[in-house]
This record gives C-alpha cells, structure tokens and sequence, in this order.
C-alpha cells in the first residue's frame, strides 16, 4: 500500500473496494496530519474529528454491506469557511460570527454528504473571502506549506494549503476573482472555478452574486472532476443554478490534448517586466510541451 496522502480519490474507492484500506484509516491519517502540520500551516480552522470519523466508520459498514454511494464513498474533504455546515460552526474569519452554528449544509456539501463523503473540518479563508491573505487580518493567516514564509493565495487559503499538504484529497473553494485558481496556482494543485451555474452557491457566503463561483481544489485533475461530478447539479433554490444535465467529466481524461487550442495572455508573458522570470520560463515550457503533444 502506497502512502495513504499519496492515493488519488479513485485509488482510494479501489483500495476500498478490495479491502486493503477503509475509510476509517484514511480518516485517521487525514486527522494525524491535520494534528501535526495545522499548527504551523493554519489550513483548518475548525477540526470535526469526532464527526469525521462516526462518518468514516458509517461509510466502511455501507461499503462492506454493498451499499456504494459513488467515486466519494467515504473520502475525506474539506470546506472552506464560507460553507454553511449543519451543526458546525461557519465563521466567514469573521469576529461578527463567533457562534454561527447553521442548522443545514449548503448545498454543493449536503451532495457530497449524500454521496458518502467524510468531511473532516472548516478551512481558513480571509474575512468574508473578500482577499488574499495578510498579516494584518483579525486571524493569523494560512501558510504554504512548500515554505511556511509565503502565503497560499486568497482566498481558498485553507483549502489550497491542506490540499498540498495531503491533509486532505479534495478542499472546497469559492471563486469571484481567483479565489479558487490563485490558491491552486500558489500551492501547485488543481483548482476548478466550474462554468456559472453549474454548481449550487446556495449556502455559501455571498460576495458577489454574478460573479461567485463554487468548486474544489484538489491534488490531481482526476480528483478534481469526480470532485466537481458530485458537486454539480441543478439547485432550483439557487435561482442562477442552471438547469442542465451533468457532464462526465473524467470521460475524456485520457484523451490527450490533440487538436484542443489553448489560448494564454502573450503581453503578460513576453513583454510585461513585472513578470516573474522563472515563471515566465515555466510557462513558455509548458507551452512548449501542449504544442508538442498536439
């Protein structure tokens, strides 16, 4: 068995399907690691580890009577403070909501609890998600865990920093002006800001209503789209939740690049001075490479 924080959501549902993990281990050590890293990395602001694992033990006995739920059948997961969470506090960072304890799940969380996920906790964010991290917050902000000197990116902070640190496969963030790609970027993982509509905003703390987006972050992009499969879906309390069907969206992951056009800012690139030059050499590398694969 490989390091269980190494598994992909899909080798998890393997290795549950053949006995060699269950989610009650990979439960454990989402929480062993979330105890010893969340101290210098403030990824979590809220632990549930009772919960977590009443939920994971709940999970291992359906899997075991048959009863599969789906790709997140007793996967463990993060919300990104903004998240209403039934019983659990959702404080936005914010000292106006020091109790806030809603009495149901935002939408997009109550699908994946449905589909047997296990969610382990809140994830840090800035005040009300209105920025990037700063020292100047009301609550020390989250760290990168690649150098605990740099930030994650705002303001899926938490959730870009526990996702990196393999405290957790899949983190939900929000996206109205780079919330979710800014912390993927910064942390090296996947982010999705899906297409607007296509996953419920119900429950989710309002920043801008033509502009907010909901969507995981996460380490690999398949984990990414069978996060983003459970998530989607008309919400008809949601009056922008578009009310069309769900796209398979690992169908087309093996089918490469060929023929796809990718476009990308070539004056921030090539000719802005303010840009990084090794990010600028990773870039055009990366350019490079879809080019030669077609």
């Amino acid at each position: 068995m490989s390091d269980i924080k190494e598994l992909s959501i899909a080798d998890l549902g393997k290795a549950y399907c053949d006995g060699s993990l269950s989610p009650v281990e990979a439960t454990r050590d989402a929480l062993d690691r979330i105890s010893e890293l969340n101290g210098a990395l403030r990824a979590f602001n809220t632990v549930t580890a009772d919960l977590a694992l009443a939920r994971a033990k709940k999970a291992e006995e359906e899997l075991k009577a048959g009863s599969d739920l789906g790709p997140m059948h007793g996967v463990p997961f993060g919300a990104k403070d903004i998240y209403d969470t039934a019983g659990i506090l959702t404080s936005c960072q914010s000292k106006l909501r020091p109790d806030v304890i809603p009495e149901s799940n935002a939408h997009s969380v109550q699908k994946l609890l449905d589909g047997g996920a296990v969610l382990l906790g809140k994830c840090a964010t800035i005040e009300f998600a209105t920025g990037g991290p700063s020292e100047e917050t009301l609550f020390p902000p989250a760290r990168n865990p690649w150098n605990i000197e740099h930030v994650p990116g705002g303001s899926s902070s938490g959730s870009g920093a526990a996702v990196a640190a393999g405290m957790t496969r899949m983190a939900l963030g929000s996206d109205t002006g780079g919330s979710i790609r800014g912390p993927a970027a910064y942390c090296g993982t996947i982010g999705i800001k899906p297409t607007y509509g296509r996953v419920s905003r119900r429950g989710v703390f309002p920043l801008s209503f033509t502009m907010d987006h909901c969507g995981p972050l996460s380490w690999t992009v398949e984990d990414s789209a069978i996060s983003l499969q459970a998530m989607a879906g008309f919400d008809p309390l949601d009056p922008a939740s578009a009310d069309v069907p769900v796209s398979d969206y690992s169908a087309g992951l093996k089918d490469g690049v060929k023929g796809l056009k990718i476009g990308y800012v070539a004056n921030w690139l090539d000719e802005d001075e303010h840009t990084n030059l090794e990010i600028r050499a990773a870039l055009k590398e990366a350019l490079d490479t879809l080019r030669a694969d077609g």
